[in-house]
């Protein structure tokens, strides 16, 4: 495929005139930085696009746009490039390339903060921690803010604050035909709605104010660790101890081996377990109260759940998702942890050949719930728990391996899913992305699509096309459909 990319070519008149005026960096195949600009997190996809227009700013963003108008080449979008299914990268077409685009303004006393799209999450955790401030977004620092938020963003903070798009109060985005718009509850509200966990279908949006919330800097978080023996019980039992867990605790339970890394004795690593890692966004002291039976139950084999500071806890899963190896994920919501989903998980598990396999179970509800199902384009806000059953490897060798195993652990809990968090589907097809918003919410959608970018443009994504709304039996419609191409 890349052979495909050199040879495509591109008008040379309007790609000087591109030049003239552009701030940032285009890359093309056989240049120097070509190989190392390609590159995105999921090192198992392998891209080569004919330009990639690395934008310094706004003005460069509205021309990539209108340039790559001129072209019938297809056009994707990268913030931090950490989308699953490697959406932030093409064959054969043009990547406007945010990650140049990395300012950052808190203002701690109106408890705001204003980042352009290429922030990564921990870039701006270092910014708003300086005041003792957060944004609930993420568990892997080096994650792009824009894509996590646009599809809605969960993390550690969620039960508190809720999701990242429930502190966001503006975004700025740059349309399909190149235009500036602003997008907030008090103007352009119906787009705020849909940009609100569908954001990337409408345009690029190049910056976003947030709401900052008290938190830290220093929380009582981490792991503890069991035998994966005793997946089953743990489950249970952790299962009964979160039904009354304050708002403040979030929780995520993960199944791996035991990583090498030196704050775990060393006769663990390459260890099977089952891990709870916690993370009490309010007093340590209260978050101890709160957070010992669960330290207590059963025998541990060893606990990093101690007082640390906000920022090393939310890079704690870095080491575990470096960029460049091999990702593929399945996922879905799921209403509770019942004992049918207990036992398949736990048996599931021990079918893990991978050492740098390991799936996490996120604890929702709390503040997620408590906003309308309504008020943002996001689904799921009743599921109790979303499960993201990553399959890893360093390579190539056994990857295809690990993805059946992927696949048919998905498959066995379909009986129980819900619905499905959009960021973490796969390139999954349309029934699967109606499916992550649901029928009424998914039609809404393709409305607000017709109007901002009828012609597709932008569906390098988990795309909702532009066409006539799904009539309920027996309605009819005038409405005609767009085109898609």
């Amino acid at each position: 495929m890349g052979a495909i990319a050199t040879e495509i070519k591109l008008d040379n008149a309007a790609l000087g005139a591109l030049r003239t005026t552009f701030r940032g960096e285009l890359v093309r195949p056989g240049e120097p930085a070509y190989d190392e600009r390609r590159k995105i997190w999921n090192g198992s996809i392998d891209r080569h696009p004919a330009l990639i227009v690395r934008c310094a700013g706004v003005a460069d963003v509205i021309a990539a746009v209108r340039f790559a108008r001129g072209t019938d080449l297809p056009v994707a979008v990268r913030g931090g490039g950490h989308s699953f299914p490697g959406l932030s990268t093409c064959d054969g077409g043009i990547v406007i390339d945010l990650s140049v685009m990395r300012g950052i303004r808190v203002d701690p006393i109106a408890r705001t903060a204003r980042a352009q799209a290429g922030v990564l999450l921990g870039e701006r955790d270092r910014e708003t921690q300086a005041f003792g401030l957060a944004v609930p977004a993420g568990i892997v620092t080096h994650t792009g803010l824009a894509g996590l938020t646009l599809g809605g963003g969960i993390g550690w903070l969620m039960r508190k604050y809720g999701l990242t798009i429930d502190q966001l109060l503006g975004v700025d985005m740059i349309t399909a035909d190149g235009e500036f718009v602003k997008a907030s509850a008090t103007e352009n509200p119906e787009l705020f709605w849909g940009i609100r966990g569908a954001g990337s279908n409408f345009g690029i949006v190049t910056a976003f104010e947030f709401r900052l919330n008290p938190v830290g800097p220093i929380v009582l978080a981490g792991p503890i660790f069991w035998p994966m023996k005793d997946s089953a019980k743990v489950l249970r039992f952790y299962r009964d101890w979160i039904a009354d867990a304050p708002d403040e605790l979030t929780t995520i339970v993960v199944h791996r081996r035991v990583p090498p890394i030196s704050a775990i004795p060393a006769e663990l690593h390459g260890k099977p377990v089952v891990t709870v890692i916690c993370c009490y966004a309010g007093s340590v002291e209260e978050g101890a109260r709160v957070i010992r039976p669960m330290k207590e139950f059963g025998s541990p084999l060893f606990d990093l759940c101690v007082p640390k500071p906000f920022v090393a806890h939310q890079s704690m899963f870095d080491a575990s998702f470096p960029h460049g190896q091999w990702y593929y994920f399945r996922s879905a919501n799921l209403a509770e942890l019942n004992d049918a989903v207990i036992d398949i998980v736990a048996e599931r598990a021990q079918r893990m050949t991978s050492p740098l396999t390991a799936f996490p179970i996120f604890q929702l509800g709390g503040a997620i719930r408590r906003v309308g199902d309504d008020e943002t384009a996001f689904s799921g806000r009743d599921a109790g728990h979303t499960i993201n059953i990553n399959a890893t490897t360093a390579t190539a060798a056994g990857f295809d391996e690990e993805r059946e195993w992927s696949r048919s652990f998905w498959t066995a809990l379909r009986p129980y899913h819900s619905s499905v968090y959009v960021n973490f589907l796969m390139d999954e097809g349309e029934e699967r992305i109606r499916q992550a918003y649901g029928p009424e919410r998914y039609d809404r959608l393709k409305a607000l699509k017709r109007k901002y970018d009828p012609d597709n443009f932008f569906r390098l994504n988990q795309n909702i096309p532009p066409g006539e709304i799904t009539p309920e039996p027996g309605a009819r419609t005038a409405l005609r459909p767009a085109s898609s191409s």
